[in-house]
């Protein structure tokens, strides 16, 4: 029992008090179908949490049918809905009768439809067809009955076969076989079960997720499901089969494994389970198969321990028993949020979560907000004058009694378990490292053709995380702190007014040794803008946004001026074409027992066209397009004016074209009038950030804030020292010395030949590297080389400008040769001046450092 208690501590954790749910009954009428709803399955407004078993597969009788006799299948399924299991999976197509059968005792179907079978000959027209066929023919027979959970278009693939084949002639195989099946029952859910041999296969078009994961090891459990969470992106995901053979472990050690294997996914917010199998009857290759025992019942039906502790684990969906739930603060702060924030409130007050306080902040509202919000029981409301988001949010923290502050924007509205999922969190990490959580923030369907073009265009709420369950930010709309570590930090930083403030306090936090955390499962229902025009003006907001970022941060932004994620950033679209191919790990032979896809970073040359810059080198392509008129050779930057303006294009309609729509529009051409929205978004959207960065002073040629000039020369400094310091200190006080003369400095990296560089801007620099040398007697010599340099496109413009300068010259094409002399002189004074200004700050820091020890080398005599 020592495995059991550690799991209720651990994943099991808590869960709301027993009148928020009643597992034993139906979870609503069965005449509702099964739909999707963000991370989880619903029927009607109630969340299905799949508790499920495999049914099967067993001996086929006289006729053919691979289902045992009807009274055995009835007292099968008494038997289940009395140990609170509501859903059971079938490898094979039922008859009608079973899935009445179900229906009569509240269960659900997920219908596997055995495609795996012949996929192996897929690339003969006539076994596709015949494939496609037998899934329509199964399909009409179970065609819109109630208890039909979902189809399955397959289990399992092999990895050889799927290699054999090819990654994508599968996967397209795949929607061919699910867009079959909507048109033949138009309401049904579709799925496929993937298992890690081929969890590199992309089937976006799929309802939800599913995967069979036999992992006997809780934490590599743990973390599997949480690779698979952002696999999934927004779809549920389901374990379609988990279990443990009580033939070779016992059957005590498979009631354990299965206790905490159920546990842990329900707690990693799988939106269902299904245990591996109800019995030990089991059927396969023409013969019944004796050595395993993976059922929880016999082959007579007869209950092992494992039943009891599958039971026992159901009931808990999806949290153990608790009392100890911490007390949480939720704060909406708003600004004329009247459109949406009863719709909030609303989602509010339907958590299923039983110690928490709703604070809505009014932030100096025109509109009706204050009074909407006052008629919302149980709902305080703080009315301040207008001073911003960050201002908003710190009068909420110190308003808050609970230990945690869980902020959401007025135009979203949680999930019903959202504040369970973030308290779990919490409480899995047991001590203070874990200072922030965020989840999710899925736009809700039901907002119209233009919310999900914007939905699907860059520039929205994302998270960036540096693993599977670690954050490196979590957006403002669903973003949740221990209310010790946001006060020790002081808040947010009230500069950032609209935009911006998330994004800062996650940057402190992390500054403080802190980790953010991740939860998948804790998740808000965020409205995106509904027409291009707002979605225009919010990124034109964003822009201005970096620009305070980046006066504040200039460590974390580029010489071009450009954030520079550590993690990778998760969002619902495409943002680039991927011209370099992706790679698939299959080990060797193809063995390996989990195979993924790996994806390279997009380099610069992918990125550049879809960064707002790109639009200014069209400008300047555009003006040399328009002086070849007065002087032909400069005719070639015509055909490059041409490819820079087709690159974004091209790019913004491939990723137009991408896009898998849940719940896409019937016709074809719905569909694609969407699509060509969309790669408009795509486009527009770099020319919307530009001008707010522009507006902003956050441009490439931006003059970053150093004092001082020094010639730019190559040089050395020897410094001694009686003091026996590590290299990091002696660093850290040059970066010290450095931020009061320089704000554009940066540390080297893991594979940088340079310690510290100071880049004013985007045409020079100066770098400084540095080694200690140990003397007797404590003493220190430390040696300092640095040196200034110009960027690559300082010397590439500054060669290719002066070269067309003097050959126009040469020509007598005078006005020509004005503009581009002109443009050679002030590139060639702007590099020197970079160059200086950062040679000087390096300089000044050194010298700091030496009368530093000059005077410690004093006071030690």
């Amino acid at each position: 029992m020592i495995a059991n208690n550690f799991v209720r501590e651990t994943t099991g954790l808590l869960r709301p008090p027993e009148h928020s749910r009643d597992l034993a009954k139906p979870v609503a009428s069965r005449a509702v179908r099964p739909t999707v709803r963000g991370k989880f399955l619903f029927v009607g407004d109630q969340k299905l949490y799949v508790r499920g078993v495999t049914y099967g597969t067993f001996r086929p009788d006289a006729r053919g049918d691979e289902f045992p006799d009807p009274s055995v299948v009835r007292s099968d399924f008494r038997q289940m809905a009395e140990n609170h299991i509501n859903v059971l999976r079938i490898y094979t197509p039922p008859p009608r009768w079973l899935l009445d059968e179900a229906q009569r005792h509240g269960l659900h179907v997920m219908v596997g439809l055995p495609v795996e079978r012949s996929v192996a000959f897929v690339d003969y027209k006539k076994c596709a067809d015949s494939i496609e066929k037998m899934v329509r023919k199964q399909v009409r027979a179970c065609e819109a009955h109630p208890a039909v959970l979902c189809y399955t278009i397959g289990n399992e693939i092999p990895a050889s076969i799927v290699r054999w084949h090819g990654a994508r002639r599968l996967e397209r195989f795949l929607h061919r076989l699910y867009l079959a099946v909507k048109e033949e029952d138009p309401e049904s859910l579709v799925t496929y079960v993937n298992y890690p041999s081929t969890e590199y296969l992309r089937l976006p078009f799929l309802d939800f997720v599913c995967f069979n994961v036999y992992l006997e090891s809780q934490n590599r459990l743990e973390s599997y499901l949480a690779r698979l969470h952002n696999l999934a992106g927004d779809r549920p995901l389901v374990m379609a089969e988990l279990g443990l053979d009580s033939f070779r472990n016992g059957e005590r050690q498979q009631a354990r494994v299965l206790d905490w294997q159920i546990r842990t996914a329900f707690a990693g917010g799988c939106a269902g389970v299904f245990v591996y199998a109800w019995t030990d009857e089991w059927f396969r290759g023409g013969a019944e198969v004796e050595d395993w025992k993976f059922g929880i019942t016999d082959r007579h039906r007869k209950p092992k321990p494992a039943l009891g502790a599958v039971r026992d684990a159901f009931v808990d969906v999806p949290f153990a028993r608790s009392a100890s739930w911490p007390r949480i603060s939720v704060i909406v702060c708003t600004y004329n949020g009247s459109r949406t924030i009863a719709e909030c409130l609303n989602g509010l007050q339907k958590l299923d979560y039983p110690n928490f306080e709703i604070i809505v902040i009014d932030d100096g509202s025109t509109d009706q907000t204050a009074e909407i919000a006052k008629r919302q029981p149980g709902v305080r409301v703080i009315s301040t004058k207008n001073q911003g988001l960050s201002s908003a949010r710190n009068t909420g923290c110190q308003a808050a009694t609970g230990e945690i502050v869980a902020y959401i924007d007025d135009d979203a509205y949680p999930d019903p378990h959202w504040l369970t999922y973030i308290a779990a969190g919490f409480l899995r990490a047991r001590g203070p490292t874990l200072a922030a959580l965020g989840g999710p923030n899925i736009p809700p369907r039901t907002d119209g053709p233009i919310a999900d073009c914007v939905a699907h265009a860059p520039g929205g709420p994302s998270h960036v995380l540096l693993s599977d369950l670690v954050a490196e930010h979590i957006p403002g709309c669903n973003m949740t702190f221990r209310k010790s570590c946001l006060e020790a930090i002081g808040g947010f930083d009230p500069q950032f007014r609209v935009a911006g403030d998330d994004v800062d306090v996650c940057w402190r936090l992390q500054q403080r040794g802190w980790i953010l955390g991740f939860s998948p499962a804790a998740l808000v229902w965020h409205h995106r803008r509904n027409s291009v025009r707002t979605y225009l003006r919010q990124q034109w907001g964003y822009g201005k946004a970096e620009s305070l970022l980046e006066r504040k941060w200039p460590e974390k932004y580029n010489a071009a001026g450009h954030l520079t994620w550590a993690g990778r950033v998760y969002g619902s679209g495409l943002s680039y074409r991927g011209w370099r191919a992706t790679r698939i790990y299959h080990g060797t032979w193809g063995l390996a027992p989990f195979q993924s896809l790996y994806e390279r970073a997009p380099n610069w040359i992918q990125a550049l066209p879809m960064m707002p810059e790109w639009f200014l080198i069209i400008a300047i392509l555009g003006c040399l397009s328009l002086l070849g008129i007065f002087w032909k050779p400069l005719a070639f930057a015509t055909p490059l004016f041409a490819l820079a303006v087709a690159a974004p294009l091209i790019n913004c309609a491939y990723v137009g074209l991408s896009v898998h729509f849940s719940g896409s529009p019937a016709s074809r051409r719905s569909r694609l009038k969407l699509r060509f929205i969309i790669a408009g978004l795509h486009l527009v959207q770099p020319l919307a950030r530009l001008c707010g960065r522009i507006r902003h002073g956050l441009t490439f040629w931006r003059w970053r804030a150093v004092k001082g000039y020094a010639f730019p020369r190559a040089w050395t400094a020897d410094i001694w020292s009686r003091r026996s310091l590590l290299p990091d200190q002696r660093l850290g006080f040059l970066e010290t010395a450095l931020r009061s003369r320089a704000a554009g400095f940066q540390r080297g990296g893991e594979f940088d030949s340079w310690d510290l560089q100071v880049v004013p801007g985007a045409l020079g620099s100066a770098w400084l590297a540095m080694a200690l040398e140990y003397h007797g007697d404590g003493r220190q010599l430390i040696r300092i080389r640095s040196d200034s340099r110009c960027s690559r496109l300082a010397t590439i413009s500054l060669l290719l400008v002066a070269a067309l300068s003097i050959y126009s010259g040469l020509e007598n094409a005078w006005p020509v040769f004005a503009v581009l002399a002109a443009a050679t002189i002030a590139i060639a004074v702007r590099s020197f001046q970079e160059c200086a200004t950062a040679t000087a700050a390096l300089l000044s820091a050194v010298r700091k450092m030496e009368a530093e020890e000059k005077s410690a080398n004093a006071t030690a005599k």
